[in-house]
C-alpha cells in the first residue's frame, strides 16, 4: 500500500521540523538536514526522534 502522497507532504522532521523524504527502498523517510532516517514499519512510519536511525 504505501504512504500516500497526501501525507508525505504534511510529515516534516519532528527533531528539526525541516522537509522529509522517502529514501530510495521505500521503508525510510530521511531528514537531510538531522542527517536522521526515520524507519517506516508496516507502512506507518515511526515518527520518534529516539527511534531515528543516523544516517552518513
Amino acid at each position: 500500500m504505501g504512504l500516500s502522497e497526501q501525507l508525505l507532504d504534511i510529515l516534516a522532521c519532528p527533531k528539526c521540523k525541516g522537509e522529509i523524504h522517502l529514501n530510495e527502498t521505500k521503508d525510510g523517510l530521511i531528514c537531510e538536514r538531522c542527517k536522521l532516517l526515520y524507519e517506516i514499519k508496516e507502512d506507518i512510519p515511526i515518527m520518534l526522534i529516539e527511534e531515528a536511525k543516523p544516517i552518513v
